[in-house]
C-alpha cells in the first residue's frame, strides 16, 4: 500500500474523498441524463419501433451491470483502482461524445431536407457510443466506491460508513437533476439547415459532465491513498478453489480426517492467507444469493409502476396542473432527504436504545419494507381496476350506437330495444358474445328494419346511423386506456362533404362524409383545433377549443351544423379520464425508498468492509451483479405467470420477497463479522505462523465495531 501522507482533513474525513464524491455526482448525471432520453432518441430520431427500441435499451442497461466484473478484475489484478477509473473514464467520455455526434441531424443531411440521407451512419455511431459507455460506466462502478473506502485508515469506520451514505446521496442527486434537465434540453430546437429536437445538446451536456468528472478525479491524484494491485488474484482464487475441490474428492474416504472448511483442502498447495481471504469472499457471496429478489421489485419502478401511473390522474399539485408529476423522480428526491435523516437521526437513536442494528439486520429490514411497498401497490391497483373500462375479450364484441341523423332511430339489440333521438348515443359500449350476436337491426317509424352484421370479434365498434338503411360501422382502434396518460380524440363528420382538422401538430386529413377519423393522442389540458371545409360560411368561425382533457381519456367530436349554418362540435365520451389520484402512489414510493436506503447503502459498505484488500472491487462487482440478476427474475416471473389481474402479480412479488427476507435473516443469523485488515495484519507479522487447529481464524469483533458495521 502506497500511503500519501496528508495532514489536511475536513471534519475528520480525508480531503481526497470530496474529489471522489464530486466525480461520482458528475458521472451519474452523465449516465442518467443520457439514459433519460435514449429510448426517445431511438424512436423519434432513428425511427425504430417500440419493440426494437425497448430491446436495445434493456440490452444496453444489462451490459452496464454485467461489465463491472471486468472492471473489478482489471483493477484488483492489473492496473489498480486509480488507473482503471481514469482509463475507463476516458473510454466513457469518448462514448458520450460519439453518441452526441450521432444525434447531429445535419451530419449526413447533404440535401438539407431535414432528414439524414444515410441513417445507417447514425445507427452505427450510436451503437459504438453505447458500447463504449457500457464498458466505461460498468467498468468504473465497482472501483469508485471501493477506491473511496480505501481512503480511510483503521479506526475511521464511522467516517467510512458515513462516506458510503454521502456517496449514495451523490448518485441520486446527479440522477435527480439530470432526469429533469436533459428532457428539457431535448425539446429545444436546433440545427444548421433545419430545426429539430436538440438531441446534440441533450447528449452533449452529459458528455461535458463526464469530462468534468474525469478532470475532477485526476486533480485529486496527489491526495489519494492508492492500493497497488497484487497480480492476477482471480486466477489464483480459481486455481485454489479448483484444487480444494479436487483434493477433497480424492480424499473422500473415511480414513482421511475431516477438515473444518472445505477450502482447507487446499492447504497442501496454497498459503493460509490466500485461503483465508477466499473464505471471506465466499461467505459474503453466499449471502448475496437471496439479494436479487430485492432488485427484482426495486427496478419495477421504471416499468410496472410507471404503467400503473398512466392509468391514474396526474393532477397532484393543484387542480389547474396540466401535466402529471414525474413520479420517477420521487425516489431520487426521497433518497436525498432520507439518507441524511437515517444517518444522523434514525441510526444514532436506535443505537441509544441499545439495539445492535448491524448491517445484515438493516438489509433484512430493507427487504421487508420493499415487500410492503408492493402490498401498497397492490391496494392501489385494486382501486384503479374498479375505475378501468371493460374491453372485449377474444370472442366478444362491444358496440356503441350514435345517431347522427335528423330523425329518431329504433335500435334492436338481442333482448332489448333502444330509441335514439338525433345526436344521441347509447349510454355506453355494450358487450355481446360474438357467437350469439347474429345482427343488430335499425329502423325508424314506418320503415322496415335493416340488419347490421359487420362486427369484428375482440374489438370495440361505434355504429353511426342517420337513416333506416344508412349506417357506418367504425372499428375502434383502442384496446386499452391510452398510453402515458394521453387522451385520444377523433372526429365524426355529419356534413355532406369531407373536411380536415388541425389540432396542434396533428392533422386529421380527409374525414369523409358520415364517417369517423382515427384517434390522435394529446397530453392533458385544453387544445385548440381548426376545421377546414368548403361548407363553412364566411360569417362562421372555424376555430374551436376542446373541453379540459384529463389523463387517459378518449373522446369523439361530432361535427354538425347549427340552425344558423355554422359548425358545432358535440362531445361524446368514449373512455372516461382517470380518476384515481397519482398521489396514492407516494406511500409505495416512500416505503420502497426507505427500503433502498437501509438496504443498498448498507450493502455497499458491508461489501467493502468484509472484503479482503486485494478483492474489494471484485466483491463490489458481485454486489452489482445482483442487480442484473434481479432484472432476469422479473422477466422469468412475469413471463411464467399469466395474471388476469395486475394486483395479483404485485402480491406475488411481495410474497416472494417476504419469504426471501426471512431466509436472508436466518442466513444472517449465522454470519460472523470479520475484520479483514486485522486478519491480514496477523499474517503479515509472521507469514510462516499458522493458526492452531482449535482456534477460529475469524476473530469476532467487539460489540461497538459490530454495531458500526
Amino acid at each position: 500500500t502506497q500511503t500519501v501522507s496528508l495532514c489536511q482533513s475536513c471534519f475528520g474525513y480525508p480531503v481526497s474523498i470530496f474529489f471522489i464524491v464530486i466525480n461520482e455526482f458528475c458521472e451519474r448525471f452523465s449516465y442518467y441524463g443520457m439514459r433519460a432520453i435514449l429510448i426517445l432518441y431511438f424512436q423519434s430520431f432513428l425511427h425504430w419501433n417500440d419493440n426494437l427500441s425497448t430491446a436495445i435499451y434493456h440490452t444496453f442497461v444489462a451490459l452496464c451491470y454485467l461489465t463491472p466484473i471486468l472492471g473489478a478484475l482489471i483493477a484488483d489484478s492489473w492496473l489498480g483502482k486509480f488507473k482503471t477509473i481514469v482509463s475507463l473514464s476516458i473510454v466513457y467520455t469518448i462514448g458520450q461524445v460519439v453518441i452526441a455526434v450521432s444525434s447531429i441531424n445535419d451530419l449526413v443531411d447533404f440535401n438539407h431536407d431535414g432528414n439524414p440521407d444515410n441513417i445507417s451512419v447514425h445507427v452505427a455511431l450510436s451503437m459504438v457510443g453505447l458500447a463504449l459507455i457500457a464498458l466505461g460506466t460498468g467498468g468504473i462502478k465497482p472501483c469508485v466506491s471501493a477506491f473511496g473506502g480505501d481512503q480511510f485508515e483503521k479506526g475511521q469506520e464511522k467516517q467510512r460508513n458515513r462516506f458510503f451514505s454521502i456517496f449514495y446521496l451523490a448518485i441520486n442527486a446527479g440522477s435527480l437533476l439530470s432526469t429533469i434537465i436533459t428532457p428539457m434540453l431535448r425539446v429545444q430546437e436546433c440545427g444548421i439547415h433545419s430545426k429539430k429536437a436538440c438531441y446534440p445538446l441533450a447528449f452533449g451536456v452529459p458528455a461535458a459532465l463526464m469530462a468534468v468528472s474525469l478532470i475532477v478525479f485526476v486533480i485529486g491524484s496527489g491526495m489519494y491513498k492508492k492500493v497497488q494491485p497484487q497480480g492476477n488474484v482471480m486466477a489464483k482464487v480459481a486455481r485454489c478453489i479448483g484444487f480444494a475441490i479436487k483434493n477433497r474428492v480424492r480424499h473422500r474416504s473415511k480414513k482421511f480426517p475431516k477438515r473444518e472448511h472445505w477450502l482447507d483442502w487446499a492447504n497442501e498447495k496454497y498459503d493460509e492467507q490466500l485461503i483465508s481471504q477466499i473464505k471471506m469472499v465466499t461467505r459474503v457471496m453466499f449471502l448475496y444469493i437471496p439479494l436479487p429478489m430485492f432488485w427484482a421489485l426495486f427496478d419495477q419502478q421504471g416499468s410496472r409502476w410507471t404503467l400503473q401511473a398512466t392509468t391514474m390522474n396526474g393532477k397532484i399539485v393543484s387542480s389547474n396542473s396540466s401535466s402529471p408529476l414525474p413520479l420517477q423522480t420521487v425516489n431520487a428526491i426521497l433518497i436525498v432527504i432520507l439518507v441524511p435523516i437515517m444517518d444522523a437521526v434514525v441510526y444514532p437513536l436506535i443505537a441509544k436504545c441499545g439495539f445492535n442494528f448491524t448491517s445484515l439486520k438493516k438489509m433484512t429490514v430493507g427487504m421487508f419494507l420493499a415487500s410492503m411497498a408492493f402490498v401498497a401497490a397492490a391496494i392501489v391497483q385494486v382501486e384503479i381496476e374498479k375505475t378501468l373500462p371493460v374491453f372485449p375479450k377474444g370472442n366478444e364484441v362491444q358496440i356503441k350506437v350514435l345517431n347522427i341523423g335528423n330523425d329518431s332511430m329504433n335500435i334492436y339489440f338481442p333482448g332489448k330495444t333502444e330509441i335514439l333521438n338525433p345526436m344521441h348515443q347509447t349510454s355506453d359500449f355494450m358487450t355481446f358474445s360474438a357467437d350469439k350476436l347474429t345482427s343488430i337491426n335499425i329502423s325508424s317509424t314506418g320503415s322496415p328494419p335493416t340488419p347490421v352484421k359487420d362486427f369484428e370479434q375482440g374489438h370495440r365498434h361505434i355504429l353511426l346511423v342517420w337513416a333506416p338503411n344508412k349506417y357506418q360501422v367504425v372499428k375502434d382502434g383502442l384496446k386499452q386506456k391510452p398510453e402515458n396518460g394521453k387522451n385520444g380524440i377523433r372526429f365524426v363528420n355529419t356534413l355532406a362533404e369531407s373536411f380536415s382538422v388541425t389540432m396542434g401538430e396533428e392533422i386529421y386529413e380527409n374525414v369523409t362524409s358520415h364517417n369517423a377519423s382515427e384517434y390522435h393522442f394529446f397530453s392533458s389540458g385544453r387544445k385548440s383545433f381548426t376545421i377546414n371545409s368548403s361548407e363553412i360560411a364566411q360569417h362562421c368561425g372555424n376555430e374551436f377549443e376542446t373541453s379540459y382533457l384529463g389523463f387517459g381519456s378518449a373522446y369523439t367530436y361530432v361535427i354538425t351544423r347549427k340552425d344558423n349554418g355554422c359548425l358545432e362540435p358535440i362531445v361524446v365520451e368514449d373512455i372516461s379520464p382517470n380518476t384515481v389520484s397519482m398521489a396514492l402512489q407516494i406511500p409505495q414510493y416512500f416505503l420502497l425508498t426507505c427500503g433502498e436506503v437501509v438496504f443498498s447503502v448498507t450493502g455497499l459498505e458491508f461489501s467493502y468492509s468484509q472484503a479482503p484488500s486485494n478483492m474489494k472491487s471484485v466483491l463490489q462487482a458481485g454486489w452489482l451483479l445482483t442487480v442484473a440478476a434481479g432484472n432476469f427474475i422479473v422477466l422469468i416471473v412475469a413471463g411464467a405467470g399469466s395474471f388476469s389481474e395486475q394486483w395479483a402479480e404485485y402480491v406475488l412479488f411481495a410474497g416472494l420477497l417476504l419469504v426471501v427476507s426471512v431466509i436472508f435473516a436466518i442466513m444472517a443469523r449465522f454470519y460472523t463479522y470479520v475484520s479483514p485488515a486485522e486478519i491480514e495484519a496477523q499474517f503479515d507479522t509472521d507469514e510462516k505462523k499458522k493458526y492452531p487447529e482449535e482456534s477460529n481464524p475469524y476473530p469476532k469483533l467487539d460489540s461497538d465495531l459490530q454495531t458500526q458495521l
